[in-house]
């Protein structure tokens, strides 16, 4: 295939939501409200747990980290669509395009290997409480999250390296609202079969492992409230894990929910709308989740907006 001016393409188009004028300021006023508060919710949760030493445990430290990547994950696309519709503006420049590819690979893939950490501590804490504090000490924590980050690092920098090897053609419209991988690699005017086959790899290999891990832990866990004579100890241990599964049902189900829209549909819109589910939707319900059905985080919000309560 010819490259000429195909490799010098200097931005893409991103179709967003409508094309219709008179929708613009309703979608800017609807994002933007999604926007702050989930960066207030997620800020809140991060200096919640950060000044209140009684949540200065591990399962909290995962839950500090969960919110500064849900804030980061969802600053990556929805400033840059919020100034594309204040501008009436479409453009997003290639250079630009390849950034967004590669933190949101990498913020998704830490919201994934987060859930599955959490997971795992759960089930540290109920079927092995004894040694819970051994066992998930600050070393392994601290390890566990660095880890993550070093993975999701390379395999996000993997994806751009081999879509920088492609050419597009000028005035490619990316029917989307930002620039997500799968969109892109259909949108290529050269062949994508090493793209693709790595994408479907590592989707594969960072879905099934993190799933796996989260089904066998809350195997585990269940197995251990059946032994559990005491239905207040039953209750008491899985309501700590209430809000977890809840955001793993949220976070996963609308993931799925996106690539089975788009596998069994054409309709961009459909598409679209599942996107908003997972990128914007589950980034702010997250701080609800955890804090309406926990205590201890509530007292601990409760204390960090009124610190008179500090000191009764």
């Amino acid at each position: 295939m010819e490259t000429g001016n195909q490799t010098k393409v200097s931005d893409f188009l991103l179709l967003g939501f409508s094309q219709d004028s008179e929708h613009q300021p309703i979608l800017f006023g609807l994002f933007l409200s999604m926007y702050l508060v989930t960066m207030l919710g997620n800020l809140l949760i991060m200096l919640a747990v950060s000044s209140d030493s009684h949540l200065h445990t591990p399962m909290y430290f995962f839950l500090c980290n969960l919110s500064f990547v849900d804030i980061c994950f969802t600053s990556t696309t929805i400033p840059k669509m919020l100034v594309n519709i204040q501008a009436q503006s479409k453009a997003i420049s290639y250079n630009g395009c390849l950034i967004q590819v590669y933190f949101f690979t990498v913020f998704i893939g830490m919201d994934n290997f987060l859930l599955t950490v959490m997971a795992y501590d759960r089930y540290v804490a109920i079927c092995h409480p004894l040694h819970y504090m051994v066992i998930m000490n600050p070393l392994l924590c601290g390890l566990l999250v660095l880890l993550c980050w070093f993975i999701i690092f390379w395999v996000s920098l993997v994806h751009v390296l081999l879509i920088r090897r492609l050419t597009f053609c000028a005035g490619t419209e990316i029917p989307h609202f930002f620039c997500e991988l799968a969109q892109i690699l259909k949108v290529a005017c050269s062949d994508t079969l090493i793209n693709n086959v790595f994408m479907y790899v590592i989707a594969a290999l960072l879905g099934v492992i993190p799933v796996t891990g989260i089904l066998y832990s809350y195997a585990q866990i269940v197995s251990s409230l059946m032994r559990m004579s005491s239905a207040g100890g039953k209750y008491k241990a899985f309501s700590t894990c209430g809000s977890h599964l809840t955001a793993v049902s949220l976070f996963c189900g609308t993931g799925l929910g996106v690539y089975l829209s788009s596998a069994v549909t054409h309709s961009s819109q459909r598409s679209l709308v599942a996107s908003v589910m997972y990128t914007v939707v589950t980034p702010m319900l997250n701080p609800f989740i955890y804090s309406l059905r926990n205590k201890d985080v509530k007292g601990a919000l409760g204390r960090l907006l009124n610190p008179a309560a500090r000191y009764p």
